[in-house]
């Protein structure tokens, strides 16, 4: 068995972020699955990835046998999973207040029952081994949500309450749980993605992976203005007069 360490992307068709990701790993002589849905396999730039270590994997994180099915089928092959890169996520915008629970519900199946499906699929692998890195793909509007993509928001604030309930429920057994709190990228063009990718596969990486690495344009700033902006006595409330009885 190869020391190379063996990484697991989810999500990575037409994503930028995620090829970015894959070929950031590659460079550091990793072994990679570049996975996503089937319907979705054809639109994985392999042109891009093509020379680098790099295999592509059906995976569908919504569905319990085509997780089991993928991560044993990497374990077949490598023998363990290092690193997985929980990516896959959709977005979902419109009031709550209208929005249909169904629209809703398939978000938050995407975008946190499908990171925890997989961690849990890979997690008695890694307690074997005493050993793995699990990095969670969040958002700072999961910190501070903004209207009008309320469900979106949740979605990703249960990530962030999910990754770090598992990083102390985890660290007995040699596991990492990293955040990743993606902030603007100036529209996340290809250059950009590349360059948050290869941060990422260094922290991660490293003797001593983060708990959260915050990467992006003005992720800071933007942070404090939506507290500003969205806070209990907010702009909008007061700009739009939405706090007038009716």
């Amino acid at each position: 068995m190869s020391d190379s360490k063996v990484v697991l992307v989810t999500g990575c068709a037409k994503v930028a972020s995620a090829t970015e990701y894959c070929k950031a790993f590659a460079e550091q002589k990793c072994k990679v699955f570049a996975s996503d849905v089937s319907q979705r396999m054809a639109d994985i730039d392999l042109d891009s990835l093509d020379n680098y270590d790099i295999d592509t994997l059906e995976l569908d994180v919504c569905s319990d046998q085509s997780v089991e099915s993928a991560v044993n089928t990497i374990i077949s092959k490598c023998g363990r999973i290092d690193v997985v890169i929980n990516n896959a996520g959709i977005g979902s915008t419109g009031p709550l207040a209208e929005l249909p629970l169904e629209t809703i519900r398939r978000a938050w199946e995407i975008n946190t029952l499908g990171q925890l499906r997989l961690v849990q699929q890979v997690v008695p692998h890694m307690a074997l081994r005493r050993s793995g890195s699990i990095v969670n793909i969040g958002s700072v509007v999961g910190k501070v949500p903004t209207p009008w993509a309320g469900s979106y928001c949740a979605s990703k604030a249960y990530v962030h309450a999910m990754s770090n309930t598992l990083r102390v429920e985890l660290k007995p057994f040699g596991i990492d749980v990293v955040l990743r709190e993606l902030g603007p990228l100036k529209g996340v063009k290809q250059t950009e993605a590349s360059v948050f990718a290869k941060h990422l596969a260094e922290k991660v990486l490293g003797p001593k992976p983060p708990r959260l690495i915050s990467f992006g344009h003005m992720t800071g700033l933007l942070l404090c203005f939506l507290a500003l902006l969205f806070g209990e006595r907010s702009f909008l409330s007061t700009r739009f007069n939405l706090n007038k009885k009716l």
